[in-house]
Parts: structure tokens; sequence; C-alpha cells
């Protein structure tokens, strides 16, 4: 009895030690350092070059700040960030490091990305680093770079960051120049105080209907943030559910449906008119309706932008230079165009990617925009997807509408975008396979400027090929799930005919 006990302990020690070496590896494994034009990403510890290290913070962050320093001999940055649990740490480095270039650093502590983006422009200063993995889970951070407009730098400013950083030729300041750090903790209200004055967000009509709003924030700081907002809207009846700011994630912070759960059946439960859920920057928002089923991120956008076609005056767009055109990038549903040729306007897709939406919101003069993650960018503001600004827009809509929150997302173009990948081999030219795509579809509608949207009437579908892997994604819109699939599959057995030489 005794020796058998004795097997089955060594068995579940030896057991214990295989399963945890198999974490250990997988945990290994995923240790990542991404460098891109816009910032940089990666999961905290390991060893630099590999993962986001403390010497990659302070490489990164001195490339940066030598590039901006290249145009101002004054130099001051604006730094904020997420409540994740590396954030204290990786904040003391780029602090530090932007103080030993002789750069004076204005640090916002706990921040939302859109507020940080304008703490650029309010301070005059002539960048701003957030530090934020954005939807990423707790392991990743990241350096989020802006320019004196409070944007994403552009893709030259990027590169040459990126080369001073591989070159190590950065030159510190001697010891009299030093900058200086100051702390300024109050722009989360600043930031509501701009929203508040926005000719298209009515306090009075949100207060009257004493809404009852549950709010996941995914412990990060829109825990601080949108309780805030929502008390100076005038919405007294707040549920939190994930507001304490400390970084411990409940769920995948990334708010899709599939992470929701939670807050979905505390909505049921609590009665709620909707629920408010935010990713740990606040750049992004997901609403959920009454009976605990999902808005849609796609319909965020949606939703804002017919509100403000349809009631932004012809003086403030004349005030602000705008017209009453929308952009999206070319992943995002086609619900949006339909908005916005309901009111008369033109809709105009961009490249992935929030600078480019942004410059193509600029180039249109486009009076709204965003991303289809239910990012928000409303240029009045700033030009920033900005979750705050979308949450004050979306509740003044609600409370005009006089509907319940499920009934006015029914109100809209019913679409469904499904979402697929294909792992080629990397001996194949994926150039050549997605222009023997282009070649086969040639009688459609096609657009290049970011992989190939092709249009078939109502539907879509997008190919875009990946930059660190041998695979390309597939986005495909439909009315309905099935059909969106369908649509998918078919372009993946056209690609697999291409290759076999079909």
């Amino acid at each position: 009895m005794f020796e058998l006990f004795f097997i089955q302990k060594t068995i579940k020690i030896l057991s214990n030690h295989y399963i945890a070496l198999l974490c250990a590896t997988k945990i290994k494994k995923v240790l990542t350092l991404i460098k891109s034009i816009s910032g940089i990403r990666g999961t905290i510890g390991g060893q630099s070059g590999n993962s986001l290290t403390p010497i990659d913070v302070v490489k990164f962050t001195a490339a940066y700040g030598s590039m901006i320093k290249q145009e101002s001999v004054a130099c001051k940055v604006i730094v904020g960030r997420d409540a994740r649990i590396s954030g204290d740490m990786v904040n003391r480095l780029v602090c530090a490091t932007l103080n030993g270039l002789g750069i004076d650093v204005i640090d916002l502590g706990l921040s939302t990305t859109p507020t940080v983006e304008m703490a650029v422009v309010m301070e005059a200063a002539q960048g701003g680093i957030i530090l934020t993995a954005s939807h990423n889970p707790k392991q990743w951070n990241a350096l989020k770079l802006l320019n004196s407009k409070g944007e994403f730098i552009s893709d030259e400013l990027g590169k040459q960051m990126l080369a001073i950083a591989e070159s190590g030729n950065i030159e510190f300041a001697d010891v009299d120049k030093l900058g200086k750090i100051t702390e300024k903790k109050d722009y989360i209200q600043k930031h509501i105080d701009e929203i508040l004055k926005l000719d298209l967000v009515d306090v009075e009509a949100i207060k009257s209907k004493k809404f009852k709003i549950v709010v996941d924030a995914v412990n990060s700081t829109g825990g601080i943030a949108i309780p805030m907002l929502l008390k100076a809207l005038g919405v007294e009846d707040i549920v939190e559910i994930f507001c304490t700011p400390d970084g411990k994630f409940p769920h995948n912070p990334e708010p899709l449906p599939e992470n929701l759960t939670a807050i979905s059946n505390e909505v049921i439960r609590q009665k709620a008119d909707l629920g408010i859920v935010v990713d740990p920057d606040v750049d992004r928002l997901a609403l959920v309706n009454e009976d605990g089923t999902m808005f849609g991120e796609e319909y965020t956008l949606v939703a804002v932008a017919d509100y403000v076609l349809n009631n932004v005056s012809d003086e403030n767009l004349n005030k602000n230079g705008f017209v009453k055109n929308t952009v999206s990038n070319l992943s995002s549903t086609r619900a949006l165009r339909d908005i916005t040729e309901k009111h008369s306007g033109n809709y105009n897709a961009s490249a992935v990617g929030e600078v480019n939406v942004v410059t193509m919101m600029k180039e249109t003069k486009a009076v709204i925009g965003g991303e289809g993650n239910g990012g928000i960018i409303f240029p009045e503001l700033h030009y920033g997807r900005d979750a705050m600004v979308g949450i004050a827009l979306f509740l003044t809509h609600l409370a005009k509408s006089d509907k319940l929150c499920s009934i006015l997302r029914s109100s809209y173009p019913d679409y469904t975008i499904a979402k697929k990948k294909i792992d080629l081999d990397s001996n194949i030219n994926i150039d050549e396979l997605l222009s023997g795509i282009q070649e086969k579809y040639k009688k459609q509608p096609i657009n290049t400027v970011d992989g190939v949207k092709i249009e078939f009437d109502n539907e879509w579908v997008h190919l875009r090929k990946s930059n660190t892997e041998a695979i390309i994604r597939i986005y495909a819109e439909s009315k309905s799930e099935a059909t969106a699939n369908h649509l998918a599959e078919k372009i993946i057995m056209d690609m697999k005919q291409i290759i076999n030489g079909q």
C-alpha cells in the first residue's frame, strides 16, 4: 500500500514538473519585441533585444528623444500610462532617460491615450509617450510615440527613430542641462471639461433620462476616467465592475464579445440601461445593450456618426472647416458608408491604422471617423481615437432618440464580418498570390491601398498580408454570419487553387 502511494506521489511530482516545464517553454516562446514606426511593443522580462526589457525601454526612448531634439532646442514631452503592472517601472525609466537627454517631462501619471494626446497640444509640448500595450494582456507594455500635434508619429519619423536606435549614436546632456519632471495629475478632468464644451454633447438631455450604467474598465485607467465622465454628464446611477486601476486584468482586455460575459450578466442583473466597456488605455469603446446583447464594436462608430451627421450645424462645420464626410479603414463595416450616404455625405476608406485614418480625415475634411474596433475620432476635440468623447456623444444620441439601446442598434444596417487567415509556406510569393486574386476578380471594384479589397454589391472581402508571418488575413462582410464565412472560405479556396496552379 505504501509503495503504491509512493509511486503515485512520484508520478504526480514528475507530472507537475513536466507541466511547469511546458509552461515555461511556452512563456519563453511568446516573449516578443515588436519595433514599428508608431512605437515599441513587447513583453516584460527576458533578454534585451528579444522583449521589452529596461535596456530596450531606455534605448528606444533615447532614440525618440534624440529625434525630437533635432527639431527644437528647448524640448518638453508629455508622459502618461495605463494601469498595467509594469507601468510604474517603465514610466520611471522613460522619464529618467528623457531627463538625461536634457528634455523636460510633464508626467500625467495614470492617464488615458486620448488624454495624453490632448495634453501634448494643451501644454505646447514637442511630443508625447503613452505607456500602454492597449488591448494586449498584462505581460505586455509599449511606448506609443506622439508628435507635437498629439498624433502618432509619421512613417518617416518612425523610420528615423528606429535608425537612431540601431545606430546607437545618441548624445546625452551635461549635468547642468539635465531635464526636470513636473507632475500634473488633473488632465483627465481637463479632458472631460473639453468634452463638455462640445456643441453636440447635451448634458441636460442625458441627465433627464436617469440612465443606469454598468462600467467595465478591465482594472485600468478607465476605472478612473469613465465614472468621472459619467458623473460630469449627469449620470448618477453607476455600477462599477473591474474599475480598480491595479493592472490585474480580470479577463482578456480586448473588448470582444467573448470577453464580456461578466458585464453582460451584470447589465441584466442590475436592470441597467446599458453597459460601457473600454480597453486599458481608453481609446476603444464597446457597448452592451439593456438585454445583455452586444451593441457591436463595429457599430459604436456607426451610431455616433449617425448622430453627428444628423445634428451638426452648418455653422459648426464652417467654423471648424469640416464637411459631412466620414472615414474608416478598409476592414471596417460598410454600415458607416450606408449611414454617411443617407445623410448626403461622402465616405472614404483608408489603409488600416489610426495614422492612416487621420491622414484621410484631414484630406477629406471629415467631421467624424475612426476604426471598426470601437475607435471614434472626433476632430473637433482632437485627432485621436477617444472612448470618452464617444461615450458623451453616444449617450446624447441615446437620450435624444428616446429608444432602448437594443432598438437603436436594430435601426442600423445589419452586417457581419468574418475574420479568417490562411497559413502559407515561406517559399510562396504572397504578392504574386494577391495579384492572382486581383486578376480573377478584375471585373469587380478593387482597392489596393492596403492589400486587396474586393467589392461585391453589399459584400466585400479584404486580404492583408502579415509583415511578420507567412500568412494572409481575410476579412469578409455580408448580411449574415453564414454568408460572410462562405465568402471568406470561397476566397481561401481561390488562393489554394492559384497556389496549386489551377
